[in-house]
């Protein structure tokens, strides 16, 4: 995997949505996890190069956590806590904790906290992009080109495609997908819905019968990695758009021809 693989191991929601969310823009892997128990799981299924760790947690205590962190000796480790004594953060730091954060804290010095981190790992640098044959996505400059056009979306349109990239070929809940994909707490799954139909009218060849984001019934949606893989084989087809776009192209050049 070529992007930094964060875990965010935080207890309220709003927050690890807005965390998790920033992280994606800056090009990182994310994997956001609310308890010890899920924490456990996720950490030795993902080995993420970075813990983002609450000290308070519903199920136990962070601290504890942080120390069988520390004896598995493969991830950084990012405390997040509302203590703020000397006392406190001196025992954080000795759990395993390479760096303390006192909450409230602001976003930019988290990102900067959090990049200070990943330079000390011997792991790359997130990519520049994201190449899936026909589907290609820019994260620096966050732009899409979908075999070989550039898609324009807007900045939540490109948050959910690449939150859904990011997973894979896994699906995901319309839930999960507000959590990473959208900056604020929402409440209404629907949203995913009209969003994901915008999308599809940009993407997809054919969007009443989408091959690329794929309705998973009872659960939500997932991006199909094998449709990409299987078209990027085949001759290049327009979506309808586009196709009338080549169209009226065409007619221009047999007009000029026939004019000369």
């Amino acid at each position: 995997m070529g992007a930094f693989c964060i875990q965010i191991v935080e207890a309220n929601p709003h927050l690890r949505s807005l965390l998790g969310w920033h992280l994606q823009q800056a090009g990182y892997w994310v994997h956001q996890t609310a308890d010890l128990h899920q924490a456990r799981d996720v950490f030795q299924h993902r080995q993420p190069t970075l813990v983002i760790l609450d000290s308070e947690l519903p199920d136990g205590n962070g601290i504890e956590f942080c120390r069988w962190l520390q004896q598995q000796q493969q991830s950084l480790i990012l405390m997040l806590s509302a203590r703020s004594t000397e006392t406190d953060i001196v025992e954080g730091l000795r759990a395993g904790a390479d760096d303390y954060l006192t909450k409230p804290f602001g976003m930019q010095e988290f990102l900067a906290r959090v990049e200070a981190l990943t330079r000390r790992s011997k792991s790359p640098s997130p990519p520049a992009s994201l190449d899936y044959g026909d589907l290609k996505i820019d994260l620096v400059h966050r732009r899409v080109r979908f075999k070989g056009d550039l898609v324009d979306l807007t900045p939540q349109e490109f948050s959910l495609l690449y939150v859904l990239a990011q997973a894979g070929g896994l699906p995901l809940s319309r839930l999960e997908l507000l959590r990473r994909a959208w900056p604020d707490a929402i409440d209404n799954p629907r949203t995913v819905d009209t969003h994901v139909l915008s999308l599809r009218k940009k993407i997809e060849s054919d969007p009443r019968q989408p091959s690329l984001i794929q309705t998973v019934r009872n659960v939500g949606y997932r991006f199909n990695l094998e449709f990409l893989t299987a078209a990027s084989a085949q001759p290049t087809d327009y979506p309808p758009h586009r196709k009338s776009l080549a169209r009226s192209s065409n007619r221009m050049m047999v007009g000029e021809r026939a004019r000369s």
